[in-house]
C-alpha cells in the first residue's frame, strides 16, 4: 500500500452524543444525563465531546414526542419554517438543534453525532449508517464491530431514494445512529445500557486514534440495506387485522424466504411472504411503528468497502 493511495480526511474535533430524541427510550437518556454530570468517561484528547438531551419535554413526560417525531423533521422545509405560535414543539426544537450543532450541510456543522435509541425489536446492538460513501463512518463501524466481537453488531444502511428519514443526527457531517434492543419503552435495562455504552466508548476511541494520525487500511463491512417498509394487513376501516406470526417474532436479521410466515389473523389464517429473493427483516413489531403503519422493514445484505484513510492533521502531537 503506497502513501499516494491514502485518503486524507480532516480531523474530527467536535462530537455530540444525543439522548432523548425519543423521550421514552431510556438508555441514552440515562447515559447522557450521567455524562452531563460526570463526563470523564467520554472525554478524549484533542476533541470536544458534548452530551446533549435533544427532546427534554418528551423526556419529562416519558413519551416518544410531544407534537411530532423529532427524528423525522430535519428536512429543509421544517428547518426553514417560520416560527409562529402554533409551530409543533419538535419542529421548533429541530431548529434550535440545527442552530447549535449545524447548520446542516455546512462546514460549521459538528463533525460527528452519536444518536442513542432503543427499540422494542430484537435487533441487538445495531449501528445505523446514512451514507454508503462515508468512508470515515464505515471505518468507524468496522472498528466498533471488531471491538465488540464475538458479539454481533449489525449495520443498517437507511440510504434509499424514496425513503427520507431527515434524522436528528443528520445535522452532523458524520451521523451515527445507535439502536439497542429489545427494551420496552419507558424502561431501562442494565444489559441494554451497557451495550450502548460500549458502542459509544469504542466509537470515541476510534476517533481519538484517527485524530492522532493512525492509518486505517481499506476495509469491508457487511450491511443490511433498507428496501421497503411493510405494513400490517388492514381492513376497509384501516384497522390492523393480523399480527406478527410467532415464527417471525424476534427474528430480526434472519433470512426470510418465499413462503415463510409473516402474519397471523385472529381466525388462524397464516399470511406468508411472497418474494423472489431472500430478505432480512428488522424493526419487527416495533411498538413505536404501529402509528407509522410499519410492521417491519425489509433489507438485503450487501458489502461496503471504505478507502484507506488517515487524518490530514499536520501536527500529530495533539494537545
Amino acid at each position: 500500500m503506497t502513501s499516494c493511495s491514502v485518503v486524507h480526511k480532516p480531523p474530527v474535533r467536535r462530537v455530540a452524543i444525543f439522548g432523548g430524541t425519543h423521550g421514552n427510550e431510556l438508555s441514552g437518556i440515562f447515559l447522557v444525563k450521567h455524562w452531563q454530570e460526570n463526563g470523564a468517561e467520554i472525554q478524549r484528547t484533542g476533541m470536544e465531546v458534548k452530551p446533549f438531551l435533544t427532546n427534554p419535554r418528551a423526556v419529562k413526560k416519558c413519551t416518544r414526542y410531544i407534537d411530532c417525531d423529532l427524528n423525522r423533521v430535519f428536512d429543509p422545509d421544517n428547518l426553514g419554517r417560520t416560527v409562529v405560535e402554533d409551530i409543533p414543539y419538535e419542529v421548533r426544537r429541530a431548529q434550535e438543534i440545527n442552530h447549535i450543532f449545524g447548520p446542516k450541510g455546512s462546514d460549521d456543522a459538528y463533525d460527528l453525532i452519536f444518536d442513542l435509541h432503543n427499540t422494542t425489536s430484537n435487533m441487538g446492538s445495531t449501528l445505523i449508517l446514512e451514507n454508503s460513501s462515508d468512508d470515515f463512518t464505515i471505518q468507524m463501524f468496522h472498528y466498533i464491530k471488531n471491538a465488540l466481537a464475538p458479539e454481533c453488531c449489525p449495520v443498517l444502511l437507511i440510504e434509499h431514494p424514496n425513503l427520507k428519514y431527515a434524522t436528528t443526527r443528520s445535522v452532523a457531517k458524520h451521523p451515527v445512529g445507535v439502536e439497542v434492543g429489545p427494551q420496552p419503552h419507558g424502561v431501562v435495562r442494565a444489559d441494554t445500557l451497557d451495550k450502548m455504552r460500549k458502542i459509544v466508548k469504542h466509537g470515541l476511541d476510534f476517533v481519538q486514534l484517527f485524530n492522532e494520525g493512525k492509518e486505517f487500511p481499506p476495509c469491508t463491512i457487511e450491511v443490511y440495506k433498507i428496501m421497503e417498509k411493510v405494513d400490517y394487513p388492514r381492513n376497509k376501516n384501516d384497522e390492523v387485522i393480523a399480527i406478527i406470526h410467532p415464527k417471525l417474532q424476534d427474528q430480526d436479521w434472519q433470512p426470510l424466504n418465499n413462503g415463510d410466515p409473516l402474519f397471523l389473523t385472529l381466525d388462524g389464517e397464516v399470511i406468508v411472504y411472497k418474494g423472489d429473493c431472500t430478505v432480512y427483516p428488522t424493526f419487527i413489531n416495533e411498538a413505536a411503528y404501529y402509528e407509522k403503519k410499519q410492521a417491519f422493514v425489509k433489507t438485503i445484505k450487501m458489502e461496503l468497502t471504505a478507502e484507506h484513510i488517515r487524518s490530514s492533521v499536520l501536527d500529530r502531537n495533539i494537545s
